[in-house]
């Protein structure tokens, strides 16, 4: 996982889910959800036409059919992510676990292995993000890093309206409290 079973992930999970009512994860360096507070489930719940394998953001942007049309900045997100990957796998050159998640990506994306060829690799930037809810329309949204020293491999992605309209429609993807999981 990454580093997570370095550390108690108690404090974590708890940080996570004080962040509400913004969502937000605990992601791993090779975009495996490790945790998530409610927020952050329930604004992405319904974004998926297929199941979802993998509890990872990578793996469900490359292989989501309607992901691109969910995201306005697509192509740049998708771009960075691979970057990221890149930087992140020069720390695990060799790690079966990785090469075989790299492997069966660029099998399963022609977009991930001609992003994977290019030999980008970027580090932690701010971004934004515009998420087209399927009910509530455009969100923008802030992306923001929390880097964790007691867990180097992992960090809390947290995502902030970035304007008003947003701030205002966010309650709007709330599911019914009884009904949503808490995972992590």
């Amino acid at each position: 996982m990454d580093g997570i079973g370095l550390i108690e992930p108690d404090p974590i999970r708890e940080i996570v889910h004080s962040l509400e009512p913004l969502p937000a994860s605990l992601i791993n360096s090779r975009f495996d959800v490790l945790m998530s507070n409610r927020a952050s489930e329930e604004l992405f719940w319904e974004w998926h036409t297929m199941p979802c394998i993998h509890r990872n953001t990578l793996w469900c942007c490359i292989t989501e059919p309607s992901a691109a049309g969910k995201f306005a900045e697509y192509d740049s997100q998708i771009r960075y992510m691979v970057a990221r990957l890149r930087s992140a796998y020069g720390r695990h050159v060799g790690d079966p676990d990785w090469e075989e998640d790299i492997r069966r990506l660029a099998s399963m994306s022609r977009e991930f292995a001609e992003l994977w060829a290019r030999h980008e690799v970027a580090e932690a930037e701010p971004r934004t993000l515009t998420y087209r809810h399927p009910q509530v329309g455009p969100l923008s949204l802030a992306v923001s890093e929390l880097h964790l020293p007691d867990l180097p491999e992992a960090r809390i992605v947290v995502y902030t309206p970035r304007d008003d309209d947003t701030r205002a429609r966010m309650p709007l993807t709330r599911r019914n409290q009884a009904a949503a999981p808490i995972l992590g």
